[in-house]
């Protein structure tokens, strides 16, 4: 086997370590799917980053890039939008909501029905969510490597599976982490050296013959400014809503939820240009690689990060970066089944099938669940890659606006729009079926043509699409939940459901304090810091090894910086973690902890 193998071998295996380390953190279900709430800052920002980020990013993402220039930044610019409103608004009040899982919130503000509708039509999107994103990965090791595609979605899935089993949501939360600084590390050494080789920005800009902005394709600049206003609007509801709140619930209080959103706007800011600068720099100065990926057919493009590395990179630097693939998708599907698995067993196992089971007995079904997740999504996974005619970046992108969006629309507007009747969560959501079912059957491009006096393209019907649908989920579905407060009495809620919508606001306006946590919290946050640094630790030396690989000067000296862009937040924790001598004292007096 190649060098490039073992590296990504040795890094599946790194990360079932991960799962191995965690297991002991996990004492019931609150441990097991948001970490007992006991999560710091920097956890929190990079598992709510890597959830929305994946090898479709490497992949078809990085493939819109290089065929459309600039245009895919503006994508990613609206996912900082919502990153920003987690951060003045949402993040700390998702915390405050002080529920295991976001369904349980739902049912505090909605009333049980909901609950259900919600819980099965997330499942749903989530599994199809996942399934995608091992889709992307799937396709790119099997052409980089000469494998077969079941082989790679095989391998993965029982990695993935085998982390998400043992550690839970520790595990997850940690191995977003270490899969962040992985990401961030090989990208910005790959746009360093693309930078270096490159004449001058002016000679990318001009490879596009003017058309950089929006791309080829484009002949209605009205319909491309549509399309960047409606991914904005998307994308705020995308992450504001209450289901993707999880990602603040696992925060050790309202200020840690808060930064953690504040961290990872600041890495949807940088990250973009830095992720997409080599798929530029291909369209300029290499654009015959799709000749050695013939393999791929019309999806040659989604290889063009591969061949930015295999020809520009030393020796070792694929199997990084194809580890970096790995990371990225694993750590979507990770966050995935741990949250689907939590709303099957937290919200329909216990209050429905068996509403006396012991906390342990959760803690069994919700590793079987997992386990069951897992193997629909490789299903899932093998069906998708049969649809030969869609790109990943329009599969990906049409699921998104026809099945996740609106599930966002009721889930974010309930917490701020407060006089509605309970069944306007679940009837809100109906609507947006049938506003998906119109879109996705009915709406053509001779259609739109008929009616709005145009010819457009391929490229702006495929874009027009996307952003019909979000158009007419706002107006329409969004416009049926503000209807329904002319049908709110408060007078009908029984006295149960009013008590427990009122307790649900009063937790949504109460911040939670550091003393409320755990006593011993502290010795919790010198565990996440002393094993998350060792182990990073160990991985920034395995990277710098790769240094001894024959390769010139500068290979080996790529190879040292991106294990040194590694190593410094794991010297960051270790120091952290030691000038804590309080945390310390507790956990080498406390039996109980593991970690000590």
């Amino acid at each position: 086997m190649s060098i490039d193998v073992w590296v990504i071998l040795i890094y599946l295996v790194f990360l079932m370590v991960i799962g191995w380390v965690f297991k002991n953190f996990n004492t019931n279900t609150s441990d097991y799917f948001r970490g007992g709430g006991n999560m710091l800052w920097w956890l929190v920002g990079s598992t709510a980053f890597m959830t929305q980020f994946s090898a479709w990013t490497f992949t078809g993402a990085a493939s819109q890039a290089y065929v459309s220039g600039f245009a895919i930044i503006f994508l990613f610019m609206a996912n900082a939008a919502g990153y920003f409103l987690n951060y003045v608004y949402f993040a700390p009040r998702f915390r405050q909501l002080r529920v295991v899982t976001a369904a349980e919130a739902l049912k505090m503000r909605f009333g049980k029905p909901s609950e259900q509708t919600f819980i099965w039509f997330s499942m749903f999107d989530g599994l199809v969510s996942a399934a995608t994103w091992l889709s992307a990965l799937a396709i790119i090791t099997s052409a980089v490597f000469n494998v077969p595609l079941e082989t790679v979605i095989l391998l993965t899935g029982i990695a993935v599976v085998a982390m998400s089993v043992t550690g839970g949501a520790w595990a997850v939360v940690a191995s977003d982490y270490v899969q962040m600084l992985i990401i961030m590390s090989v990208t910005f050494v790959c746009f360093f050296v693309a930078w270096g080789n490159t004449e001058s920005v002016g000679s990318i800009i001009s490879s596009y013959d003017g058309e950089f902005l929006t791309g080829s394709g484009y002949g209605y600049a009205w319909l491309f400014g549509f399309w960047v206003f409606m991914l904005i609007i998307k994308q705020i509801f995308m992450m504001n809503n209450t289901l993707n709140g999880y990602r603040y619930m696992c925060a050790k209080n309202s200020k840690n939820a808060r930064y953690g959103a504040l961290f990872t706007l600041c890495l949807a800011l940088i990250g973009p240009i830095v992720w997409f600068f080599p798929a530029w720099f291909m369209h300029a100065y290499s654009p015959d690689f799709m000749e050695s990926f013939s393999s791929l057919g019309a999806k040659a493009n989604e290889a063009v990060f591969v061949a930015f590395v295999s020809e520009y990179m030393p020796a070792g630097m694929l199997g990084l970066l194809m580890a970096a693939m790995f990371a990225a998708s694993m750590s979507s599907m990770d966050s995935g089944l741990n949250r689907n698995a939590g709303f099957f067993v937290r919200n329909f196992y216990l209050p429905i099938i068996k509403p006396h089971a012991t906390e342990q007995e959760m803690l069994r079904v919700s590793r079987f669940v997992t386990l069951s997740f897992g193997a629909i999504i490789i299903g899932i996974s093998l069906f998708i890659n049969s649809l030969k005619s869609m790109s990943l970046f329009e599969i990906l992108l049409t699921a998104s606006a026809l099945i996740t969006f609106p599930i966002t629309i009721p889930a974010m507007l309930g917490m701020i729009i407060r006089k509605t009747p309970d069944w306007s969560g679940w009837g809100t959501l109906v609507v947006g079926c049938m506003v998906s079912y119109t879109v996705g059957a009915w709406l053509s491009p001779e259609l739109v043509n008929n009616m709005l006096g145009m010819d457009i393209t391929a490229r702006e019907w495929s874009d027009f699409r996307v952003s019909l649908a979000i158009g007419a989920h706002v107006v329409i579905t969004g416009g049926f939940f503000l209807l329904s407060t002319l049908f709110y009495k408060p007078e009908a809620q029984s006295t149960e459901r009013a008590a427990e919508r009122q307790e649900m606001w009063q937790r949504w306006e109460t911040p939670v304090e550091s003393t409320e946590a755990d006593p011993a919290a502290d010795a919790i946050d010198y565990g996440q810091k002393i094993i998350l640094g060792r182990l990073i630790l160990i991985g920034s030396v395995m990277v710098m090894g790769l240094s001894l690989l024959p390769n010139s000067a500068n290979g080996r000296l790529i190879m040292l910086l991106c294990g040194a862009l590694i190593m410094i937040p794991a010297v960051l924790m270790l120091l952290s973690a030691r000038s804590s001598k309080r945390a310390m004292q507790i956990a080498s007096n406390n039996p109980q902890v593991a970690y000590k």
